[in-house]
């Protein structure tokens, strides 16, 4: 959530950022509709300070004066009634609009409509060259009996699956090796709820607009989390941190769950789009500072090369378009693996900051050296999510004779394996 202050004062700011990221959101409306509250409040400490001055004179006066007092006071009353009904009425309009206005993209994120008009950074590691014709991961996952959708879908419908075997350990492995680098790097690691209440959905921004996307629970009070982003973001929520604390890192591991609204027939073949799946996020709450956040994004960015080069699987970074940036974010790097398969890159991380977005939201706050209390700033990565993973490092590490190699940082999760061969 953006400051009011900051949309009363740059109201074409936060125009042309909801122009770049394809946001509609009526911006005049929210202004006028802030300055009306405002006049409203205002109105309203001018009679309870009137109210206050003329109780004080009630003692002093005569019985006939102090009925005609109490008159007064009755008509004061009742106007300071009415100014309150009419805020409780505006309100609800009011934080629907604010809980809709996107954040402000920084200058370097490039205009386009879609991930189409991505920018691309850079490249790291070359596509493999096979001299085979090699198999992708429903072939190899089928083949060395490590996946199964055709069951998933008999029992879970479409867009599930079944690891098996080698398949559950090196999701396993993938999962550990990522985690054990956060925490090697500093960052505290969380089992975290995947159940939420809708406070933390909200404050995270991923309500409203994202209903279609996220499961709810009709039962009960709660929301299935879509990343341990949430649970993790929000744990400090409605805090007073201390300067001193900062920066705080968190790696989350959760199941995250996700509907994949909108995009029935796309990429139905194998694991890449799929409704439930595990991942390591890492989180940071850093200073209210820019060139913090920046700072620490390019630390987080960094944590998730690291992981794919250890992989040694080829990827690239783009810089995400306006309008496939999301409403909180300032700025989005994303991660994209080389998949045989696909012909071409698939994203599998997501970097992002989001300055004092989320923070507002979730009363995120800290006290600085000088005693003043400021919203933290939040950034978010993924560090590995599987088992989109396994496409490339299956897919990648193919062999020949059908075999995959297992990347030597994760043979000591694999019990010393070198290889998954097939069965029998």
């Amino acid at each position: 959530m953006l400051d009011p202050k900051f949309i009363r004062e740059n109201p074409d700011v936060v125009k042309d950022a909801c122009r770049k990221k394809r946001i509609d959101v009526d911006v005049d409306r929210l202004v006028a509709l802030d300055g009306e509250m405002r006049d409203i409040r205002r109105k309203l400490e001018t009679l309870k300070a009137e109210q206050n001055a003329r109780s004080k004179q009630m003692p002093s006066l005569s019985a006939e004066g102090k009925a005609a007092l109490r008159a007064e006071l009755k008509v004061l009353s009742d106007q300071v009634s009415e100014g309150q009904n009419a805020l409780k009425a505006l309100e609800p309009e009011l934080e629907g609009l604010l809980l809709r206005v996107p954040n402000i993209p920084a200058p370097e994120v490039p205009d386009g409509k879609d991930d189409t008009e991505n920018v691309e950074l850079r490249k790291v590691g070359t596509p493999r060259v096979f001299e085979f014709t090699p198999k992708d991961h429903v072939e190899l996952g089928t083949s060395l009996d490590l996946l199964d959708t055709e069951r998933a879908a008999k029992i879970a419908g479409s867009r599930s699956y079944f690891l098996k075997n080698e398949g559950a350990l090196l999701e396993l492995a993938v999962l550990r090796f990522a985690l054990d680098h956060m925490v090697a790097s500093g960052f505290t690691p969380m089992i975290v709820p995947h159940i939420v209440n809708e406070d933390a959905m909200r404050g995270t921004a991923y309500l409203p607009g994202g209903e279609e996307q996220a499961y709810q629970l009709t039962r009960d009070d709660g929301w299935l989390i879509g990343t341990s982003e949430v649970p993790v973001t929000a744990y400090h929520s409605g805090e007073i941190l201390n300067a001193s604390q900062l920066p705080i890192r968190m790696a989350g591991w959760s199941s995250c769950y996700r509907r994949e609204a909108g995009t029935y027939g796309k990429d139905t073949r194998g694991i890449y789009r799929i409704h439930q799946f595990m991942k390591v996020e890492q989180v940071i709450l850093c200073r209210n500072d820019a060139e913090e956040s920046r700072k620490y994004h390019a630390e987080i960015l960094g944590h998730a090369e690291t992981i794919l080069q250890k992989l040694e699987l080829p990827y690239r970074v783009v810089n995400v378009c306006g309008g496939d940036l999301g409403r909180p974010q300032v700025q989005k790097f994303d991660v994209e693996t080389w998949m045989p398969s696909r012909n071409g890159y698939g994203e599998t991380h997501s970097a992002s900051r989001f300055h004092d977005f989320q923070a507002r939201r979730l009363g995120l706050r800290y006290r600085d050296e000088n005693g003043d209390v400021k919203f933290c700033h939040t950034l978010n990565n993924t560090v590995i999510a599987s088992p989109r993973i396994l496409i490339p490092l299956l897919e990648n590490h193919q062999n020949a004779d059908g075999s995959v190699t297992i990347p030597e940082c994760l043979r000591p999760y694999m019990n010393g394996r070198t290889k998954i061969g097939p069965k029998g």
